[in-house]
């Protein structure tokens, strides 16, 4: 048994190193905001929530340290998905993954920067998927409701399956231990929608 611990434990650390090379801060220029940001192109498109660049002037900090001012290039307040450009090139990315196979039970990581608490990693499982907050119009949509604690500074940071693989963009916390990620697939939609099917893919 401890074999396959230790066996376990390495490999969701190596799974944790990929995603953190493609992991961003994504911070207010004035200084009045941040959470995190997923590389999505090689070529400086990063993704991070809508409700995060609503500050102002944003920056993007990569793993290395590396500063580039962002210009949003694509927002959707509903959706709480926001595209970013930096002027960056052969970033690395995150694999993505298959967020309309998720299903209950299965393990997920949320990394960001929790209250400041720069490439924290938590880790749950999915509770449900699907469209939720059925008496709410205005908030209805399709998301991922996760068992794990996102705080501050987790906005528009990866949610990752077992695999390394990107499953979605984490948004909000609805209460404890249940936080909410907006889809891989959906983010897909949301790009080929507005930035063409090249980007999206």
């Amino acid at each position: 048994m401890a074999t396959l611990l230790k066996q376990l434990n390495d490999e969701i650390h190596s799974e944790v190193e990929s995603v953190w090379n493609s992991l961003a801060q994504v911070r207010s220029v004035n200084g009045r905001g941040a959470g995190a940001g997923t590389v999505w192109h090689k070529d400086g498109l990063v993704l991070t929530n809508a409700h995060v660049v609503q500050n102002g002037s944003m920056e993007v900090v990569l793993r290395d340290g590396r500063k580039f001012p962002a210009s949003v290039i694509s927002q959707d307040t509903t959706l709480d998905v926001a595209a970013l450009s930096i002027d960056a090139h052969n970033l690395p990315t995150i694999p993505l993954g298959e967020s309309k196979n998720l299903r209950a039970g299965q393990l997920v990581l949320a990394t960001g920067h929790p209250w400041g608490v720069v490439g924290a990693v938590a880790a749950g499982v999915v509770i449900a998927t699907g469209e939720f907050w059925p008496d709410k119009p205005q908030l209805r949509r399709e998301m991922i409701a996760v068992g794990l604690n996102l705080r501050p500074g987790n906005s528009g940071g990866p949610l990752t399956d077992a695999e390394g693989r990107l499953v979605g963009i984490n948004t909000l916390m609805t209460g404890p231990e249940v936080g909410m990620s907006v889809p891989v697939h959906v983010v897909k939609r949301f790009l080929k929608d507005n930035l063409g099917s090249q980007i999206a893919a």
